[in-house]
Order: structure tokens, then sequence, then C-alpha cells
């Protein structure tokens, strides 16, 4: 009896070592914190990043947390600060400008923590040790074959007066698209055919700067604008709304984000089209990067070259994305699961909803 009693003793005493030494070890494994932006530049942050992020950590079996720094960039720096405190050993962060982004990736390598640039680059300092995003330029290319695409269907008489609403100044994905478009639509301005009336930057992304923006930008010319070139699909409402106000027509105008929004507004004929991030899959890249970086893996796999952020090669992955108009909605984002007829086809947008569509 005695020898069985001393059998069991050593067996729970191996057991509850085994339990507190895989504790310690998922302890020192430490966590990923994820540094979101804002809510209010695009609904995609907390309507598609947080939830696809979330999910694809979940499924990893990994301790996370997931912050919004809601445009304050000095926020987001605490919120680093706080989860490198907290044990965050990798930190994946979409910067809200490039100076506190750097700051933010000094303080997480002196810590020994590594940083994953998440759709957007920073461009100051030494850069992140991974970059996550889509190939930005080509973004904006679509944008500015999607907006040549529709003036041409609209039949517009030349010169065609467009007016450009870029993103902002402070992100550099904004300029990247910006490169994008202009390489598509500046030989057009060359030619004559079509008249620049207008080339600003929104601060922020910001929607209701962008409204203001454009409504002075009818107001100067009169309410004679064609056609607008619009970096994202919040700002591309705020142009739709700056028409409507105004009491306009509405006229060619691009988007990016394939938000529910933008879905809608080209459903219902006010935006032309849109820009499809797959942003599951850019999650999902994402999250299995930061993994293998919390885990010590190998990530060679992960990557699929390099980018340049003005100081050092980061080592990226990227992804394509893919140009959505009314035609081909239901082949894209509806096919993927990304958007659902059922969140698209509410309120007065449902009359312009296929017919199959519920």
């Amino acid at each position: 009896m005695r020898k069985h009693f001393g059998l069991l003793l050593s067996f729970l005493v191996m057991f509850i070592a085994t339990v507190f030494s895989t504790a310690a070890s998922a302890q020192s494994e430490g966590s990923i914190a994820v540094l979101l932006p804002d809510s209010a530049s695009s609904a995609r942050w907390e309507a598609d990043d947080r939830r696809f992020l979330s999910a694809a950590f979940d499924a990893a079996g990994v301790d996370y947390t997931i912050v919004n720094a809601e445009g304050d960039a000095s926020a987001q720096i605490s919120q680093a600060e706080q989860a490198i405190t907290n044990g965050a050993k990798v930190l994946l962060m979409v910067n809200l400008d490039s100076g506190s982004g750097a700051a933010i990736i000094e303080t997480a390598r002196a810590a020994g923590v590594k940083v994953i640039d998440y759709d957007r680059l920073t461009i100051e300092g030494p850069g992140a040790d991974f970059y996550v995003s889509f190939d930005n330029e080509s973004v904006g290319r679509l944008q500015g074959e999607g907006l040549i695409a529709a003036v041409d269907a609209a039949a517009l008489e030349k010169p065609v007066r467009v007016a450009v609403l870029n993103g902002s100044p402070t992100d550099n994905n904004a300029t990247l698209f910006k490169n994008g478009y202009d390489g598509a639509i500046n030989p057009l301005f060359d030619s004559g055919d079509w008249v620049k009336v207008a080339d600003q930057s929104v601060p922020d992304w910001d929607n209701q700067q962008a409204l203001v923006i454009f409504e002075q930008i009818l107001t100067a010319e009169g309410g004679n604008v064609d056609a607008a070139i619009a970096a994202n699909d919040g700002l591309a409402s705020s142009v739709i709304a700056a028409l409507s106000n105004q009491g306009l027509p509405y006229i060619p105008v691009t988007g990016q984000d394939a938000t529910v929004g933008g879905i809608q507004n080209i459903l219902a004929g006010r935006q032309s089209m849109t820009v499809y991030k797959a942003i599951k899959a850019e999650a999902e890249a994402a999250a299995a990067l930061a993994v293998a970086l919390l885990k010590g893996e190998d990530t060679s796999m992960l990557v699929t070259g390099s980018v340049n952020n003005g100081t050092n090669d980061v080592p990226a992955a990227l992804l394509t994305p893919v140009s959505v108009t009314k035609d081909n909605i239901a082949e894209t984002v509806i096919a993927d699961g990304f958007r659902t007829w059922a969140e698209i086809c509410v309120g007065e947008f449902a009359e312009f909803c296929p017919a199959d569509a519920m």
C-alpha cells in the first residue's frame, strides 16, 4: 500500500511539474500584439482585418491582443510600449505615419521584439523586420485604368475635366497608389484629352475633410467636374455626397477596399469601381509570419521578395489586387466570401441587387 502510495505521489509530482513547465514555456513564448490605426478612414480595419487576424491567431492557438489607436499616433506608441511590457514578442503594426512607426520599431528592436509592417510600409528609419501588403502601385494602376474605362463608357465630351483626390500625405501607401494611377492617367492629361482641375491630398484619409475639399473643388469649378480619382471607398463616398449636396449628377469615380458601402455605391451607379484587396489572405499571410516569428520558426517560405523602405530592403509578402466593377462583384468579393449579398442588399440598395442575390 505504502509502495503504491509512493508511486502515486511520484506520478502527481511529475504531472504537476509538467503542467507548470508547459505553462512556463507558453509564458516565455510571449504573445503577438496587433496595432490597428483607426476606424474612421476605412471600415476595413475593424470590420475585416480584426476578424480575420483573430480567426488566424485563434486557429494557431497563440496569445494575442488587438488594439486600435483611433487615429492618435501618440496613443499607438503607448499601445506598443504597453504590449511589449505585457510580454509581446511580435508587433503587427499599421502605422499612422512613418515617424511614429519608426519610433515604435526602434522601441521594439531595443527590447528584442520583431515588427511586421502590415499593409503600410514605414519609410523612416531602418524599417521593420517584415512587410505584408499588396502591390500598391498596382492598386493605383487599377484605379487609373478603371477611371479611363468608366469615362470611355460614359462617352464624355473632351476635354474631360478630372479631379484627383489622394489619400493621406503621411501614408506611404497613398504615395504608391498615386504613382500607380498617375502612370495610367497622365498620358491623357498630356494629350489634352483630359484636364486636371484639382489634385489634392486628404489629411489622415478623413472622409469629412474629403467632403469639404471636394465641395470646394466643385464650387471653384462651377460644378464642372466630369470625373474623379478617389483613393479609397471612403473618399469616393465623400465625392458622391458632395455631388448630391450640390444637386449635381453622379460622375465616374474610383475607390478601393471593396467596402460594403463601396459595393453598394457601385451597384447603385454612383461609383465606377473599387479595388478588392483580399484582406483575408493578407491577414492570414501576416498571421502566419507573426506566429512563425513567435515560435522561432523558419520564415523563408512566407516571403515573396523584398521592398526598399528608403534605407534597407525589407523582406516582404506582397499579394495581388483585383479590380471590381458592377459586372464582376459576384465572381470576386461574393465568391470569396469577403462580402455577402445579405449585407449589401439592404435598405435603398436592395432594388439594385441581382434577382437571385437573396
